[in-house]
């Protein structure tokens, strides 16, 4: 079992487990499946609740002691304690893509410390593309249920800002005017769509430079895409340039306005 101070070791567990609860992500993808609407009107499908059990289960196995606050379980009202570590679970991150057939979808997990993401894993099974992040980052090609090593992967890491202008990477789903406006003002030059935690990625891997976010957000949508950031250089921060935190537990874990970046020179 690894421990927590090795934080390499942690992601690629996650990773490991990502790729395996994508077999049941991707079975469920491929099928002719139904979604439905939560409480909150979100919507959730089978592949939201069957890969959070078996990512839970896994989990447990792995890391007994930390308490874990995943999608699902949260909104079916369990509230374990994030005062100390804790892990951020989100078994189908953008799952209006997932329902939408584009492929931009992802499995989420992420390690907290002190408030701050130390290792995750991002893996979008239907791109068959993996970003893992500890105290480095990689990315590479990987189907769902195949194993993962540093080795097949290469390592990744953000860019200098383009002396021609900024890459801004927007929500598919949630661009509004005030991300317009702010990307703008920054200067940036180029707009590019994605869904999921998958923007934070392409940040991380050098083909973008910025991401501004001011609708809201829960933690577990960030957590890993934040990890896989800060390993390969980047950074969060609000729109204050405040860093961006987690265990905001008296928010119900609903985040507010953040930038991701590159380089930040």
């Amino acid at each position: 079992m690894p421990t927590l101070d090795d934080k390499n070791a942690i992601a690629f567990e996650f990773a490991r487990i990502c790729s395996l609860a994508a077999v049941k992500v991707m079975e469920i993808y491929e099928s002719d499946f139904e979604a439905r609407g939560k409480d909150d009107k979100s919507p959730v499908t089978d592949a939201d609740e069957l890969a959070e059990k078996i990512i839970l289960t896994e989990l447990a196995h792995l890391l007994p002691e930390i308490p874990v606050l995943a999608e699902e379980s949260f909104a079916a009202g369990f509230r374990p304690k994030t005062d100390g570590a804790f892990i951020l679970v989100d078994p189908v991150d953008g799952t209006k893509e997932f329902i939408n057939k584009n492929g931009e979808f992802t499995v989420n997990i992420a390690l907290i410390e002190g408030r701050v993401p130390t290792a995750g894993c991002v893996f979008a099974p239907a791109r068959e593309r993996i970003f893992v992040g500890g105290t480095q980052a990689w990315a590479g090609t990987l189907k769902a249920g195949q194993s993962v090593s540093a080795d097949a992967l290469a390592l990744i890491s953000t860019r200098a800002r383009p002396a021609s202008g900024m890459t801004a990477v927007m929500s598919r789903s949630h661009a509004d005017e005030t991300t317009l406006a702010f990307a703008d003002a920054q200067g940036v030059t180029e707009r590019v769509s994605a869904g999921s935690s998958l923007k934070f990625c392409l940040i991380a891997e050098g083909t973008a430079d910025v991401y501004p976010r001011f609708g809201p957000t829960m933690e577990w949508d960030t957590g890993a895409g934040h990890a896989v950031l800060n390993a390969a250089g980047g950074a969060v921060l609000t729109p204050d340039g405040v860093p961006f935190v987690y265990a905001k537990e008296d928010a119900g874990y609903l985040n507010g306005a953040f930038v991701a970046w590159g380089r930040t020179e």
